[in-house]
C-alpha cells in the first residue's frame, strides 16, 4: 500500500478540530492528542476512512491485529477493550455492557494527517478521492454546545461502594489479593450527546498527553487519558503506570503541599511499587536478560485537575519476540487490574456491575516498521450513537490501608473534568 505526502507550514490551532468535523461521517475516525507534551513523535495525529480494518472478539485478537499489521506493513489505528483479558485467561464476564464496543478494532485509514511544531504532514491511499486542501486554512466554526439531554446517574451508591471497600479489604487480608483496581460506572440512558463538542470542552479542562477521539461505528470514545500502557521503539519497549493522586488547588501554596504529600505518602508509594512488581514481571517474559530496569520511581507530574504519580518501567525485546507476543505479556495493564493479576480480575467481576468495555483497554497506533504507543483509557466517556448511552467510570487501587470514604472522594476527584463538561447533570445513585 502506498501514501502520497505534502508537508506544509501551518498555523492553524483548531486545524484537529476542522479535520474531525470535515470527516464525521466516515466509519472510523481517530485524533490522538498528546497536547505537546514531551517526548512524543507528533503532537497530534488524525486518521480518517477506511482501506481496511479488523473488528473481532477476545479469541485470538493479539494473533489476528498481528497479522492484520504484517498484511498491511502501514500504519494502523485501533483499540482494544479490557474484556480481551477472557481470552488470554479464560474469565467470562456476564454483566451488562451498554456501549457494546469490539473487543479489538483496528483500521487502516485513507487519509492520515500528522502535525508537530508546526510542520503539518498529509497522507492518502492511492485508493482515496482527493479533497479540497482549502479547509486546512479555516477556522472551525463549532456550536460549543455539547447537546446533553440527560442525566447522570452512579450505578452504585456511595454506601455500596463503600460496603464493597470493606468486602475487597477482606480479600486482601485473606491473602487472595495485595491489591485491586475497584472501578464504579456513571451513565445515562436515552441521551442525545455532540461527542465532537464534548472532546472538545474535555480537551480544554484537562488537555492530558494520551487524550483520543475515536469513532468507530456507532462507539465513540472521548478520553483525557494521562497514562501511557506501552510504548514500542525498536526494541526498547517502556511502560508508565499511575498509581497515586491527589487534586490541583489554586492555592499555589496548597497545591505544592498536596504535590509533596502525594510523594511522601507511603499508602501511595504501596500501591506504586506494587504495580511496578507486577509490570516488570510482565515484561520480563519478553525481555532479553537482564534488561528490564526501573527508570524512575515515584515520580509526581501535575496535570490540569490532578497531581498523579507515575513509573517507568524499560526492557529491551528479545529477538524471537513479535506485537503478538508483547501485548499476551502485558495486557490488560496491572495499574487497571491489581495483583496479583488473574485473582484481582476475578475479583473486579464479583464486586463490579458494569463491564469496562474500552475503559481500562487502550487506544493507539502501530507504525509501519511495528513500533507503537498506547494509552490506558481512563478520564475517559464512551458514548453509543444507536442506542444513545452514555458510560464513563472512575476507580482506584484498594490496599489493606484504603479508607473506603477517601476512596470514593478520589473517584469524584478524578471524574471532575467529566462531570464539568457534561455541566453537572447528574443525580447521586441509582440504589
Amino acid at each position: 500500500m502506498k501514501f502520497q505526502t505534502h508537508i506544509r507550514h501551518l498555523e492553524n490551532p483548531n486545524l484537529k478540530y476542522v479535520l474531525l468535523d470535515f470527516f464525521k461521517n466516515e466509519s472510523n475516525l481517530i485524533l490522538l492528542d498528546g497536547n505537546a507534551s514531551k517526548g512524543d513523535s507528533f503532537e497530534w495525529v488524525v486518521a480518517a476512512g477506511t482501506v481496511d480494518e479488523i473488528s473481532v472478539g477476545s479469541e485470538r485478537a493479539f494473533e489476528l491485529v498481528q497479522d492484520f499489521h504484517n498484511r498491511h506493513k502501514d500504519w494502523v489505528f485501533g483499540s482494544m477493550s479490557y474484556d480481551l483479558k477472557n481470552g488470554l485467561e479464560q474469565m467470562e464476564s456476564k454483566h451488562p455492557d451498554g456501549i457494546q464496543a469490539p473487543g479489538l478494532h483496528f483500521f487502516l485509514p485513507k487519509y492520515l494527517f500528522v502535525y508537530s511544531a508546526h510542520h503539518f504532514v498529509v497522507y492518502h491511499h492511492e485508493s482515496a478521492d482527493e479533497f479540497d486542501t482549502a479547509i486546512f486554512e479555516t477556522d472551525f466554526n463549532g456550536s460549543g454546545n455539547i447537546g446533553f439531554d440527560g442525566m447522570v446517574k452512579a450505578r452504585v451508591s456511595r454506601t455500596a461502594y463503600v460496603e464493597n471497600v470493606e468486602a475487597i479489604k477482606q480479600h486482601i487480608q485473606r491473602g487472595d489479593i495485595y491489591e485491586m483496581n475497584y472501578c464504579q460506572e456513571f451513565y445515562a440512558e436515552s441521551s442525545e450527546l455532540n461527542t465532537l463538542e464534548v472532546f472538545r470542552a474535555l480537551n480544554r479542562v484537562s488537555k492530558a498527553p494520551f487524550s483520543c477521539y475515536f469513532k468507530l461505528g456507532n462507539c465513540h470514545l472521548i478520553s483525557a487519558s494521562p497514562e501511557r500502557f506501552i510504548k514500542k521503539d525498536g526494541t526498547h519497549v517502556i511502560s508508565q503506570p499511575i498509581k497515586g493522586t491527589r487534586r490541583r488547588s489554586t492555592d499555589k501554596e496548597e497545591d505544592a503541599r498536596l504535590k509533596a504529600e502525594l510523594f511522601e505518602n507511603q499508602k501511595e508509594r504501596s500501591e506504586n511499587v506494587m504495580i511496578v512488581d507486577l509490570v516488570r514481571n510482565d515484561l520480563s517474559r519478553i525481555a532479553k536478560k537482564d534488561s528490564v530496569k526501573v527508570d524512575e520511581l515515584f515520580g509526581v507530574y501535575t496535570f490540569d485537575q490532578v497531581h498523579h504519580m507515575i513509573s517507568t518501567i524499560s526492557c529491551e525485546l528479545r529477538e524471537d519476540i513479535g506485537l503478538k507476543d508483547v501485548f499476551e505479556a502485558a495486557f490488560p495493564m496491572g495499574s487497571m487490574t491489581g495483583a496479583p493479576k488473574i485473582r484481582a480480575m476475578e475479583l473486579i467481576e464479583k464486586f463490579e456491575q458494569t463491564k469496562r468495555g474500552l475503559y481500562s483497554g487502550t487506544v493507539g497506533y502501530i507504525s509501519p516498521e511495528g513500533d507503537f504507543d498506547f494509552n490506558v483509557v481512563i478520564r475517559s466517556m464512551q458514548y453509543n450513537a444507536l442506542n444513545k448511552y452514555l458510560s464513563f467510570m472512575v476507580g482506584g487501587a484498594i490496599t489493606i490501608g484504603s479508607d473506603a470514604e477517601l476512596e470514593y472522594e478520589e473517584c469524584l476527584v478524578k471524574a471532575k473534568a467529566l462531570f464539568e463538561v457534561l455541566e453537572g447533570k447528574y443525580a447521586e445513585s441509582v440504589s
